[in-house]
Parts: structure tokens; sequence; C-alpha cells
């Protein structure tokens, strides 16, 4: 798809948001592509990752199941910009790469403790609806390992990503674009535009099987 919102050049944003924009090439999720998209927009820029911080980076759910939760999302939309990106700090607690590559055959699957399955149980009812689940059975699965703040915290970082990730697939953005030459965040395969092309041209492409 043909990119239809343009990238704002760096020397076009302010020292803050420059900073920012480091720390997106650095660390990643987000990458700097959509960050420099949102930046039209300072109140769109500093409300995504002033939440995302507060959400998704910080917060007293355990941050390996918000990763686990963002990519869920990524896979049943088909955002494959979001869908190819991973958080350092999720792998670093211990995510494998098996964990993301089983998300839309969680239920089934025995790479996931009851806890992420709860969770993912509650981004697919958030995603899909009521009548993507039984919803009193959900409920009281989730209570059994959430508290309510919990719930809450959760809950609101899957609707922010659900919204975004919704939104990002129809720009027609992709890695390696802006900023380039940084791996931070990159999934397996997509460490760099040449790998990236590489990997989505495969039979075996996430976005091609699902």
């Amino acid at each position: 798809m043909e990119q239809q919102i343009s990238y704002v050049p760096l020397e076009a944003m302010d020292e803050r948001m420059r900073a920012e924009m480091d720390r997106c090439a650095r660390e990643g999720t987000p990458r700097p592509e959509s960050s420099a998209v949102r930046a039209h927009v300072p109140a769109a820029f500093w409300f995504f990752a002033d939440s995302w911080q507060a959400l998704f980076r910080e917060g007293i759910v355990d941050h390996a199941i918000k990763d686990l939760c963002r990519v869920y999302i990524s896979r049943t939309i088909k955002c494959e910009y979001c869908g190819n990106q991973r958080s350092e700090k999720a792998l670093s607690a211990g995510l494998e790469e098996a964990q993301y590559d089983d998300l839309l055959n969680f239920e089934s699957s025995d790479v996931y403790d009851e806890r992420q399955k709860a969770a993912l149980a509650y981004a697919q009812a958030i995603a899909w609806g009521p009548g993507s689940t039984d919803l009193e059975a959900m409920w009281t699965r989730v209570k059994a390992h959430f508290s309510e703040a919990e719930l809450v915290e959760l809950g609101c970082a899957i609707g922010l990503t659900l919204g975004q990730q919704s939104w990002i697939r129809l720009l027609g953005i992709d890695h390696h674009q802006f900023m380039a030459g940084t791996t931070a965040s990159m999934a397996p395969g997509f460490e760099s535009a040449e790998s990236l092309e590489q990997s989505k041209s495969s039979e075996q492409y996430w976005a091609h099987t699902h």
C-alpha cells in the first residue's frame, strides 16, 4: 500500500519531540515511523507517547503479558507494522518467539500459562465483542487471575493498542523508512529493510497464513 500520511522531518520537531524520537529509534515499541506520523499534531504525539509510557511500558500488570496482548491484536487485525515489533523489555523478561507465533491459537497452545491465556481471552473479547466468547465465563476467568485495578490497566492498554493499530494499518507505513539503521524491537527476520522484504515475501509470513 502507498503511504498515505507523510513523516514529519526531525528538523521540524522541537527538542523534546526529537528526544522521544531518539528513544523510539533506540528502544522501539513504538518504532520511529508511527511517531513521525503522529508528530503532525503535537497533542496526538504526546497523547500516545505519554499514555503508552504509563499503560504499556510502566504500570502494575506484567509487561510481558501486555506485549502478548499487543501482538495478539496485531495478528488478529493484521496490523503488519505493529505485528513485526517485539518489546525488548518483554524479551528480557523471558518471552520467547514461539509465544508470539502461537497467539491466534492461544487457547489450545501449551506455550502460555493460565494467567497469560486469561489476558489473551480478555484481549479477544475487547477486539471482537460479545459474540466472540462466553462473557460470563470470560469475566470469571480473568477475575481469578487479575485484580480490578489490573483489569482496568490491561483493558485500557488493549483498547489503546486496538485503536492505534486499526489506524496504523491504513497508513501504508513500514519499518526502516525513518531514522533507519537500528534494529531495536524488530522481530527476528525483520531487522533490516532487506530482511523485512524477504520475510514478507515468504509463504510462511504470518500475515499470509492467518
